[in-house]
């Protein structure tokens, strides 16, 4: 596999995917210390710079059109930590350029008689909760519909999944202290494509339980707080439906409890009084 990276920062997706054998077709950082990084560690990688001028030089095939466009568009316009300008802010409005950049990758592939880009973008939850429905904008980018999506409930919720007129797009939030990491750091992963046979909601979520863990229940629960062992539901999609729920919400969040200074034991990272995220399935057409 070839992969764009974009907003590259030092290069996690390369660090990732390299005992994969994929490699890059191209970098795009602007910021002098992570580009500087860039050019010592990944010599042989192009950094084109600025993300607005990607899709050009991928439609004048400066830039090949890759199998899998990555990144992570910056989120300080979306982040709780700061003024929440959304896409007021350019650098919030980078999502959108994002968005335009699969169409053009896709569009060129085409033209080669390849398949589509597989497509991978990561943010911060805060992303879900905008005023100005940030992420029902990006959704309908990817998915290719003409208007923003909008959620069911006053916020998106923490996993789904859309069915569009040009791709399919799930998105999950994901938080690091599962995978490794010995901290804290829920981000969303949005995952897209039109490839055939290709689902990007079995990229994001797992049917028959967690690593390491046992095959969920599929009787009724009454609570899904702090347990383990529950796995992730089932997608009950029937191709039909407007809307679907999953079967149980219990996710990676919820899955393992964490010990808090007071002696607490509380499941997930979300504020307190509120209770689990029903995870829904819009289905748009």
């Amino acid at each position: 596999m070839r992969y764009l990276s974009i907003c590259s920062g030092i290069e996690a997706a390369s660090v990732a995917w390299h005992s994969l054998g994929w490699t890059a077709v191209a970098f795009a950082e602007v910021e002098r210390f992570p580009a500087a990084v860039l050019e010592h560690r990944f010599r042989d990688v192009w950094n084109a710079g600025d993300l607005h001028d990607v899709g050009e030089y991928v439609s004048c095939g400066i830039i090949e059109a890759p199998d899998v466009l990555v990144g992570g568009t910056p989120c300080q316009a979306f982040s709780v930590a700061g003024a929440r300008r959304s896409l007021e802010d350019a650098r919030g409005n980078l999502s959108l350029v994002f968005c335009e950049l699969a169409n053009v990758i896709d569009q060129h592939r085409r033209t080669e008689g390849k398949e589509p880009s597989i497509i991978v973008w990561e943010n911060v939850p805060g992303v879900l909760s905008t005023k100005d429905n940030a992420f029902g904008c990006f959704l309908a980018g990817l998915a290719g519909e003409d208007i923003p999506l909008v959620p069911p409930r006053p916020r998106w919720s923490n996993a789904g999944v859309v069915l569009g007129p040009e791709r399919t797009v799930a998105w999950r939030i994901l938080d690091a202290q599962h995978f490794g990491l010995a901290q804290r750091r829920r981000r969303v992963f949005v995952v897209a494509s039109a490839r055939a046979g290709f689902d990007p909601a079995t990229v994001l979520f797992e049917w028959d339980g967690v690593r390491r863990d046992t095959a969920p229940r599929r009787e009724a629960r009454e609570d899904t707080t702090g347990s383990t062992g529950d796995g992730i539901a089932r997608c009950l999609t029937t191709g039909e439906a407007k809307r679907q729920e999953w079967e149980t919400c219990n996710f990676v969040a919820d899955i393992a409890p964490t010990l808090r200074a007071g002696g607490n034991v509380t499941g997930g990272d979300r504020p307190p009084g509120t209770d689990v995220d029903t995870c829904e399935s819009l289905i748009a057409f």
